[in-house]
């Protein structure tokens, strides 16, 4: 496993900001020609450098958010939820092509639809100085398009002696980038789902996946959402099942939970199988309110789901 940074520093959470509208209760999807109506809808920062950091936050990790936001009515109405949020907003960047920035979630059975409209370039202005300041140890890049848009990003933070982690989220235009593994170089923790981590290797079958991103990446946590989760690092893989969960209301932002609960343990020196834990934990804990930080995870409960899920066997493969 990849040498781990002292524990106690400020991990940096880049991705686009997006205002999420979430409507629930929905009969059916919308279909072209058709209109439907929700019962309720809720209006949430949202994007997994938010979601990540704002996790982070609640499980007692400093953490910072790197990104922009737009000066438009619709951007700054997500201020006073950024600001409560706890994160280190130092180096968040205000700018006018920032946004508009939205996404629209529709949410149904606990399955879910989105539609989304970035604005501006994802490099924000404040990077040099966010990967300079002395408390910061580690950076989660919260998509694979951020990656693509500043290229000298994993470089840049390891040269500053931080360590990175990176969700590759998927994208339509660039999950079957044939050299996406390649301008990921440097990433010490890659953090797929399950349909990625296929994609990405080339195959089908999902331990042959994880075994082939292993040979890039020193940690691969693979999230496979009601089947749990595989870990494989130090030439180990590790599965665990999925939690039990009371009932699943929005699975939204439930992979960015789970990373922040996989990097808090991590970072604070867990041993692989209790780090795999706690980010099942968290994921399974994100999907019982509405949004991606719809509620606080709670340390406590963490803790106690964790415990449960290492109570049963753990398929462990040297």
């Amino acid at each position: 496993m990849v040498e781990r940074p002292q524990p106690g520093g400020l991990v940096l959470s880049i991705g686009r900001l997006y205002c999420d509208l979430v409507f629930r209760g929905l009969a059916a999807m919308p279909r072209l020609g058709e209109e439907r109506f929700a019962e309720e809808v809720a209006v949430v920062p949202g994007g997994g450098g938010f979601i990540t950091a704002a996790h982070l936050i609640g499980l007692g990790r400093p953490s910072g958010l790197l990104a922009r936001l737009g000066e438009d009515p619709i951007s700054q109405a997500l201020r006073p939820a950024l600001e409560g949020s706890g994160i280190d907003l130092a180096f968040l960047e205000s700018a006018a092509d920032a946004g508009p920035q939205l996404t629209v979630a529709m949410v149904q059975d606990g399955e879910r639809a989105f539609l989304s409209r970035r604005a501006g370039p994802a490099r924000p202005a404040t990077l040099a100085a966010a990967l300079g300041d002395a408390r910061a140890c580690h950076l989660h890049i919260a998509e694979f398009a951020t990656l693509a848009e500043i290229p000298d990003l994993v470089s840049e933070a390891r040269r500053r002696g931080l360590t990175v982690s990176l969700d590759p989220s998927w994208d339509d235009a660039l999950i079957r980038s044939h050299d996406l593994i390649a301008r990921c170089s440097g990433v010490d923790i890659f953090l797929p789902n399950a349909a990625e981590a296929c994609v990405i290797a080339g195959c089908d079958d999902l331990d042959l996946a994880g075994r082939r991103l292993a040979e890039h990446f020193a940690v691969v946590a693979i999230k496979d959402g009601g089947a749990g989760a595989r870990l494989y690092c130090g030439g180990d893989q590790i599965t665990l099942p999925a939690a039990p969960c009371r009932k699943v209301i929005d699975t939204t932002g439930a992979g960015d939970a789970f990373n922040a609960g996989f990097l808090a343990a991590w970072l604070a020196g867990h041993t692989p199988e209790r780090t795999l834990a706690e980010g099942i934990a968290c994921g399974t804990l994100s999907v019982q309110s509405v949004g991606g930080t719809g509620s606080k995870l709670d340390p406590r409960q963490v803790a106690h789901l964790a415990d449960q899920l290492l109570e049963t066997p753990v398929r462990r493969h040297g």
